[in-house]
């Protein structure tokens, strides 16, 4: 069943299975067809988001468990409401104690003794059969002779068993080890203690990007992907589930693999992948699912409310604030470099490792650097190459790394980098046995998923928190490289959109972007009005001069600044954490395991002082209301064009208001539902919109029950997508429809600020298809006829927005 639109919910133990059930006739009545819930299996305890699963066979206790869940769907189905739940099968969490999730406990215990060794990707020889667990805070040695580490002979997960105690962790101990002393009892044991440090370079188990405690989960095999999926699978087959959200598909061994064996099991579901899609990169079209989750689709219809035009004045802003004349390019190659470094360091050692046993004649060092600077090289996620099947694009994005990466190293590691060019797309180096050629077919598989961590830790993680030039375009999936994307790109990518995903999901906002939505609308005003951004950043700078510290880098101030005025009004609290992430991220003065003191003892001093100073906030409220109206237009043009156009649109929770949220966890605010449902209950009854907040709530409501009411023209086999000629850039029009023609419009104005600069819409006008339309929005009728166009000022007197839809007398 193809949802005609999601809506995210985050469950956690604030927001349980019941409280969701709380808002169905609300979701029923907002126009959602399906909730959309975070992942829904037993998390560690206290999770507020799920992404950390202890137990594949159990629903989220916290959230009520089994008997809730089902109450919930039911009580959703009552009101007409389906569901779809997002799945992690990349890792599970390494839990305190660990015995919370029984397959890690067995596999500390019994080593590659246990019936779960095969769930997890480790590497043995690393560490001379154990798995290495970096929990300790000093030298193991230190540990035991400070009596930190204890044996308990009876504290375990059952009764009489014997574990190993370190503060809040517990450890298994091995059978027949108990009765010898804790030096020798704690060196026969499967896993290997260390401080929490050598983790970074020593780890020898896949995890996720840099997060220890995430241990990944190799569903490549048949029996741990029926292990770990049987609980979905049959929720899915029993009818409670309906659609699958797959998180971080690019960390499996074979994503296309695994969506094949996901499709067989469900019967072709609706399933939607996490992927993130480089520039003009396109999804593999053989992968068995609907799309992507709508990253690709946030960039493009973000990207044209935002003016080309401030690219020049902004990046000579910028440049004169910070001195930086590094392009965006220079700052995530630099980014990159150090991730591979320092926080990709064990998965480099690891296929290092693999590499000496592929090419034993090669230099250790020349290898690393080698490796190092393809994946550097790497544009994208991955090239998506598994063993055996070739393929020749597959090839050509290593090729174009490799010439990437020659161009960065000494001539003398060229040899060493085609070595590992040829092995990274499946050619042994030579004639190789059976063994090498396994170990060839592993590198091949774990290249790529090394690439992925490296592109978002780099790139998202790294250089979007450095490169401030315009922030509202460090999005994920996001090119802050390009100030502004033209009406002609996103009727392109819609219309192919159509022809080969019609019913990927679409967005604004996730739990991981890095602003809403609307905090994102506000700073893309700040492209239309770079002079004057510049001149309140100077008023702005004077006001704040007695907060800033010696310490206080210009390049993380105007991130301030700019999430300040995005975010306005917003409490020291929020910003003060959103600060320490993003500095910590950016990994330049401070970082989340070596953090500089003073440095970010200056940053918060700053941010008490814009959040409570009278003076700065009045500064602060100055510049949102001098750009209310441009950044209304963003607001509500963006949310109807992200719900019409190709594709099955999500709403994130909160956000069919004006929601001014920052990274998680921010987002995962609680979000008052009674005061969405009085506006909502009062827009019904008849009753104007009381503001922007009432605005978008109408926008989003009428959009959403029009695809509910009409989905063959939205997700339909013959439905179509159709641009609507307008005289001025600054009306954007889309048509949608089926083979019949176009049946709706949605108007939009774009670039409003220079819009009122040039004395508004005068005669200008859209070439609406012949007919009598009338506005879902305002109730205002309008006819087309004989090829005339509609005048703009006619369609927008109230809205900067309308959605018509042809009168079908």
């Amino acid at each position: 069943m193809v949802p005609t639109a999601t809506y995210r919910l985050q469950v956690q133990p604030q927001f349980t299975y019941a409280d969701a059930a709380e808002q169905a006739d609300y979701l029923a009545n907002l126009g959602v067809s399906h909730a959309y819930l975070s992942p829904v299996l037993q998390p560690a305890p206290g999770s507020v988001h799920g992404y950390d699963v202890v137990d594949h066979s159990r629903l989220n206790e916290e959230a009520g468990g089994r008997e809730a869940f089902d109450a919930m769907v039911a009580a959703l189905r009552e009101a007409g409401v389906h569901v779809v739940v997002d799945v992690v099968p990349n890792h599970m969490t390494t839990p305190t104690p660990a015995w919370l999730n029984h397959q890690w406990w067995s596999l500390l215990r019994e080593g590659q003794d246990s019936p779960f060794a095969h769930w997890f990707d480790v590497d043995w020889e690393a560490e001379d059969g154990r798995v290495l667990v970096p929990v300790l805070g000093a030298g193991l040695q230190d540990v035991v002779a400070a009596g930190e580490l204890t044996l308990d002979r009876a504290g375990g997960p059952n009764a009489d068993e014997a574990v190993l105690r370190y503060h809040d962790h517990a450890f298994p101990v091995r059978a027949g080890t108990e009765e010898l002393d804790l030096a020798e009892l704690v060196d026969a044991q499967c896993y290997r203690l260390c401080h929490w440090r050598e983790g970074g370079e020593r780890l020898n188990y896949r995890r996720f990007f840099d997060v220890t405690t995430l241990a990944a989960v190799r569903v490549e095999d048949r029996e741990v992907f029926e292990a770990t999926h049987r609980l979905l699978l049959g929720l899915l087959a029993d009818g409670e589930i309906d659609g699958l959200r797959i998180d971080h598909p690019d960390g499996l061994a074979d994503p296309g693999g695994y969506l094949d064996m996901l499709a067989a099991a469900t019967g072709d579901a609706w399933v939607v992948a996490e992927k993130i899609l480089e520039g003009h990169e396109q999804l593999p079209e053989d992968w068995r699912c609907a799309g992507t989750t709508g990253y690709d689709t946030l960039l493009r219809v973000g990207g044209v409310f935002v003016d080309p035009s401030g690219e020049r004045p902004l990046t000579a802003l910028w440049e004169e604030l910070t001195g930086d004349h590094r392009t965006l390019a220079d700052h995530v190659l630099e980014a990159k470099e150090q991730v591979v470094r320092e926080v990709q360091a064990a998965e480099v050692a690891r296929l290092v490792r693999l590499l000496q046993r592929v090419l034993p004649g090669e230099d250790a060092a020349r290898l690393r650097r080698a490796l190092g600077a393809l994946l550097v090289a790497m544009d994208r996620y991955r090239a998506y190459l598994v063993p055996g099947q070739p393929s020749p694009e597959g090839v050509a994005v290593l090729d174009e790394a490799e010439a990437r990466a020659r161009r960065r190293l000494d001539p003398a590691d060229h040899g060493a980098l085609a070595a590992v060019r040829r092995l990274a797309a499946g050619v042994p180096a030579t004639q190789a046995s059976a063994p090498a050629g396994a170990d060839v077919r592993e590198f091949m598989v774990r290249f790529q998923q090394t690439c992925g961590p490296v592109m978002a830790k780099g790139i998202e993680d790294t250089a979007f928190y450095r490169y401030g030039r315009l922030t509202a375009l460090n999005e994920v999936g996001g090119d802050p490289d390009r100030v502004g994307i033209e009406p002609a790109e996103l009727h392109e990518f819609a219309e192919r959109q159509l022809g080969h995903w019609p019913t990927a999901m679409t967005t604004l906002s996730t739990h991981d972007t890095k602003r809403s939505e609307d905090v994102r609308a506000r700073l893309a005003v700040i492209a239309e009005l770079p002079h004057e951004w510049g001149l309140w950043l100077d008023e702005a700078r004077g006001l704040a001069a007695p907060f800033r510290g010696h310490h206080l880098d210009a390049g993380t101030e105007y991130l301030l600044w700019q999430t300040a005025v995005g975010a306005w009004p917003i409490s020291a609290e929020r910003l003060n954490a959103y600060a320490t992430k993003a500095i910590r991220e950016a990994k330049v003065h401070t970082t989340w395991t070596d953090q500089d003191a003073a440095y970010e003892d200056d940053v918060a001093r700053f941010v008490d002082g814009l959040a409570a100073d009278e003076a700065v906030g009045l500064h602060l409220a100055s510049w949102v209301e001098q750009t209310a109206d441009p950044a209304r237009a963003v607001v509500l043009g963006q949310k109807l064009l992200q719900l019409v156009v190709p594709g099955v649109p999500d709403v994130y929770q909160g956000t069919e208001l004006v929601d001014l949220s920052l990274v998680d966890p921010d987002n995962r605010r609680p979000v008052d539902y009674g005061a969405r449902r009085r506006a909502l209950e009062r827009l019904d009854a008849g009753g104007l919109p009381g503001g922007l907040d009432e605005e978008k709530l109408l926008v989003t409501s009428r959009a959403l029950r029009l695809r509910r009411e009409r989905p063959e023209w939205f997700t339909g086999e013959q439905a179509v997508y159709e641009p609507i000629p307008s005289t001025t850039p600054h009306a954007l029009a889309v048509g949608r429809g089926d083979a019949a023609g176009v049946r709706a419009v949605a108007v939009v104005t774009r670039l409003a600020a220079g819009l009122a600069r040039g004395g508004g819409w005068g005669a200008h006008h859209v070439a609406l298809p012949d007919g009598r339309w009338h506005d879902l929005l305002t109730g205002v009728h309008v006819t087309a006829a004989d090829g005339h166009g509609t005048r703009v000022a006619d369609l927008l007197e109230a809205l900067p927005v309308a959605l018509l839809v042809r009168d079908e007398s």
